[in-house]
């Protein structure tokens, strides 16, 4: 086989198993929805999904990252929580996503680590849309909680993520 084509096949497989992760990011944001955990703090909830966009920028990277966390982010809105679930997942999911990268780039952190400061960037994100959507910064009193919960949700999807990760085919 030419060189060529064996890019094109890689790039093939790397884009197979990027839908079939944005479709598991999907099922676990529809068990997520079925099976609603409610602690009486608005915004806490243990984002299964997130394991999926871990597992993918550990081992696709960030741009199949993105791609799969935004989609699955918009088809999701679009099938379970509308305009405004859309809204609060595209603020905290990009965040998120952003600090993940960073987080991996510097060399410093852990899958599990990147996973705590991206649980917890996930929260500030969804929190600055709540403040601009209503003019008013008092739902930062919300903060400690959800840096709290983020930081240990963080931590569950993290472990997780690794786990899945080191089960995973080499590319």
């Amino acid at each position: 086989m030419r060189a060529g084509a064996s890019v094109k096949a890689g790039a093939a497989k790397k884009a197979a198993y990027g839908g079939v992760m944005t479709a598991c990011a999907l099922i676990f944001s529809y068990i997520e929805y079925l099976v609603p955990i409610n602690i009486g703090v608005p915004g806490i909830k243990l984002g299964l999904a997130n394991i999926v966009t871990v597992v993918v920028l550990s081992w696709l990277g960030a741009g199949y990252a993105f791609a799969v966390n935004t989609m699955r982010i918009v088809v999701a809105a679009l099938l379970f929580s509308g305009v405004f679930g859309m809204l609060f997942g595209l603020a905290g999911g990009t965040l998120s996503l952003a600090v993940m990268v960073l987080a991996k780039r510097t060399g410093a952190f852990s899958i599990v680590g990147a996973s705590i400061a991206g649980g917890v960037a996930h929260n500030i994100g969804q929190l600055l849309v709540a403040a601009a959507l209503i003019s008013n910064f008092t739902v930062l009193y919300y903060l400690p909680v959800l840096l709290t919960s983020g930081a240990l949700t963080g931590l569950a999807i993290g472990i997780l993520a690794q786990t899945a990760t080191g089960r995973l085919p080499s590319l």
